[in-house]
């Protein structure tokens, strides 16, 4: 580094060689002065040489224009995610006997008698037979080639089973069997008296009840929102779950919906203009992100054709090679940053568009392409603050402290991975914050960041001393261990690099000020 500064800045001294005046003087000049102007800020850039900063005009645009595009989209999905979530709602609502409206833990209803069962059974079959007369939105029966695709029971259950818990006896052959019938809702009559013994169920060797079917409907919110509506398919499940075997039969509905273009319709108004406007304004945003990519790329081909101009001269004239850490003050890593975003970019547009045109659902997957590259958009700014000695104090900080934060991040993600495993193992049958490793890490870090400790305490089950005794000592030794000390340090380590970096500033600009004066 220290070799590239005194050649950039004209020093006379970089080399074993003092005598720089040859045949090429000139060429040693132009190459000091590509230096110099490879170096400059977009400012001192125009400044020089009156050239127009096109990159960062450019990014400026592109981060009004991707941003925009990206709260046209996140406004849009929003209302697809609410119209998903109210339906699977309305679903419980309707199908579920005695839904209290809120699940309870992961499940919806439990059931606790036979005849309980029964009637939330049969209740599933006559609101599916009356869907017609019940449901207030635009919901109903899915169909394919003209004819109705009818609602599916199956139970599944042990092939063979003789219970006797007085005598502490049992007789169970393990292997499942499967039983399956179809529900026509226009023929109630005739189904029932043809299928009696079908629900005639032993609940000791009934493992699961699934009943499924299939629903359309018609998002017709989008059009406040000048956008045209989707059709969708709404695959319904819902299942009586008696794997246990507890006397506690759980109800579970779920939902999974697939939208694509209705196949016939006719709107009126601005919808449909409005998309195509959406549509221009979308192949604009990729020929931004194309023109930035494509600005980006030259700037690394110039740099790297300087950077063996650069390497060459001092081989050649001074038999000298250029270290490594020269060599990467020519690669810019914001020119891969910026890149990268314009590439998710112009998937995410692409996606976008193709979703407005009714051709893909894929929402979530141009969620994270347009989401992802907003980010990056966003983060290069900080590449253009750095130009200014205030702001450019966080981008020398984080840089000087990221290693040494990743390789503590490393040591302690060590011990909190143990945590994480012994806290599942232990708590997870007895506290609900840890039944799963997902959740139990994210139950530590939480406490890390002093959210929840209370609660946390006090939810633990009582019911075993021992285990109690042990979450007392665990989760003590952890809060103790990672708040006061783990975290400390972590802090720490930023705080040396950032006074180390306020010092370096500090006497740069002492001695500018030294030098101005002596001048």
């Amino acid at each position: 580094m220290e070799l590239l500064v005194q050649y950039r800045d004209g020093s006379e001294s970089v080399g074993p060689l003092g005598s720089t005046m040859s045949q090429g003087i000139i060429k040693e000049e132009i190459l000091r002065d590509d230096l110099k102007y490879y170096f400059m800020s977009p400012c001192e850039k125009y400044r020089a040489r009156r050239q127009l900063p096109w990159k960062l005009g450019v990014q400026i645009l592109k981060i009004v224009m991707i941003t925009s595009q990206l709260i046209l989209f996140g406004l849009n999905n929003q209302l697809v995610v609410s119209y998903k979530e109210e339906n699977a709602m309305t679903f419980k609502n309707l199908f579920l006997k005695d839904y209290s409206g809120v699940d309870e833990d992961d499940y919806s209803v439990a059931l606790f008698s036979q005849q309980a069962v029964y009637d939330s059974l049969f209740y599933v079959l006559d609101q599916y037979r009356q869907l017609g007369r019940l449901s207030v939105g635009p919901i109903s029966y899915a169909e394919e080639d003209g004819k109705l695709l009818p609602l599916v029971i199956c139970k599944e259950y042990y092939k063979r089973g003789n219970v006797e818990p007085s005598d502490e006896a049992y007789d169970i052959d393990a292997q499942l069997e499967k039983d399956c019938m179809t529900h026509d809702p226009t023929n109630v009559s005739q189904w029932k008296a043809e299928n009696v013994s079908f629900f005639n169920l032993e609940f000791y060797r009934l493992v699961d009840i699934k009943i499924t079917f299939q629903l359309k409907g018609i998002n017709l919110q989008t059009v406040r929102s000048h956008e045209l509506p989707d059709c969708y398919v709404f695959f319904v499940t819902i299942t009586f779950d008696n794997q246990c075997h507890s006397g506690k039969i759980k109800v579970f509905l779920d939902i999974d919906a697939l939208s694509s273009a209705c196949k016939n319709w006719k709107i009126s108004g601005t919808a449909q203009k409005n998309t195509h406007y959406l549509l221009v304004f979308d192949g604009f945003v990729i020929l931004v992100c194309l023109t930035s990519a494509v600005l980006c790329t030259r700037s690394i081909v110039l740099a790297v054709k300087l950077l063996q101009r650069f390497s060459k001269f001092f081989r050649e004239n001074y038999n000298h090679k250029v270290c490594e850490t020269d060599q990467k003050e020519f690669l810019n890593g914001w020119y891969v940053l910026v890149i990268v975003s314009d590439a998710m970019a112009i998937v995410g547009s692409i996606l976008k568009m193709e979703i407005q045109a009714k051709s893909l659902t894929s929402y979530d997957v141009c969620s994270i392409f347009l989401g992802t590259s907003t980010l990056m958009v966003w983060v290069g700014v900080i590449r253009y603050l750095g130009y200014f000695q205030k702001y450019n104090v966080l981008i020398l900080t984080m840089k000087t402290a990221f290693p040494k934060v990743i390789r503590f991040c490393c040591c302690a993600g060590m011990i909190y991975l143990g945590y994480t495993f012994c806290g599942w193992i232990v708590l997870g049958p007895y506290h609900e914050k840890f039944e799963g490793l997902s959740r139990v890490a994210e139950s530590l870090f939480s406490l890390v960041n002093g959210d929840d400790m209370y609660t946390t305490f006090a939810q633990l089950k009582d019911k075993n001393s021992l285990v109690w005794l042990f979450s007392r000592v665990y989760l003590y030794s952890f809060i103790s261990l990672f708040i006061y000390m783990v975290l400390s340090l972590f802090i720490a380590l930023i705080t040396d690099a950032y006074d180390t970096i306020k010092v370096i500033v500090l006497l740069k600009g002492e001695l500018i000020s030294h030098c101005v004066k002596i001048v």
